[in-house]
């Protein structure tokens, strides 16, 4: 049999730095402004008045630069951000075996669209009506449920 060499995959770009340069690519230029009015609460229009006096500036100065610091990406979002760190692999974890169709299920707590029934998926029956108000009919209806589904 023929020895098989390893693959070589291309150097991993930062995907970090890309994400960043899109982004910054993506801001929008200085435009014009648009005169609008804004309704606050006593509270929301004191803490503003006074920040405008502290800062000795309008009070639409004041708000424009509350928009501006929550419309900015903080620098640290694209180096310390736990959704761009690769997956930890654990070999030890099993997933669901109908995880990928009753997800829902699995995550929110919704009942099973779909239910193994002789060693295929078929939609479950429908809820009963008073599924959500009525806690025996939904546990009712969980447990007829639980019967009928293979997967385990």
């Amino acid at each position: 049999m023929k020895k098989r060499r390893p693959i070589k995959y291309p150097p991993h770009k930062d995907q970090a730095l890309e994400l960043k340069k899109t982004a910054l690519a993506n801001e929008i230029e200085e435009t014009p402004m648009i005169r609008t009015q804004i309704y606050l609460n006593r509270r929301e229009y004191d803490f503003v008045q006074a920040e405008a006096a502290r800062r000795d500036e309008p009070m639409a100065a004041v708000i424009r630069n509350f928009i501006d610091e929550k419309m900015t990406i903080p620098e640290d979002a694209w180096t310390n951000n736990p959704m761009l760190e690769p997956m930890v692999r654990n070999p030890n974890w099993k997933g669901h075996e109908d995880g990928g169709i009753n997800h829902d299920h699995y995550l929110y707590g919704c009942p099973k669209k779909w239910i193994k029934v002789k060693g295929k998926y078929v939609e479950a029956p429908p809820l009963p009506e008073d599924y959500y108000s009525n806690r025996a009919s939904a546990d009712a209806y969980d447990r007829k449920i639980k019967k009928m589904d293979e997967t385990r």
